[in-house]
């Protein structure tokens, strides 16, 4: 089963973030809650998790690149 994986809101006033790195690259194993990717916004870094185990199929948005919140950045190919 594919999975979005969304950009969320993490403050108030967020509409995007960017993609300061990756952590995980395409056919990596994944488990819930690992971090992902470093999303720079708002002057800070968070740290995007995972919403599912399986592997990461899909990059849409590459590093150093600009996504709207609740947009979709990558996919993930679930075990479920």
């Amino acid at each position: 089963m594919k999975v979005e994986v969304l950009l969320p809101q993490w403050g108030m006033g967020m509409s995007e973030g960017t993609v300061s790195q990756w952590l995980k690259k395409v056919g990596d194993r994944v488990t819930e809650d690992e971090p992902l990717a470093e999303i720079e916004a708002e002057k800070a870094t968070q740290e995007l998790e995972s919403p599912a185990t399986g592997t990461l199929t899909e990059i849409l948005v590459q590093q150093g690149e600009e996504a709207k919140v609740r947009s979709v950045v990558a996919i993930i190919e679930s075990d479920d």
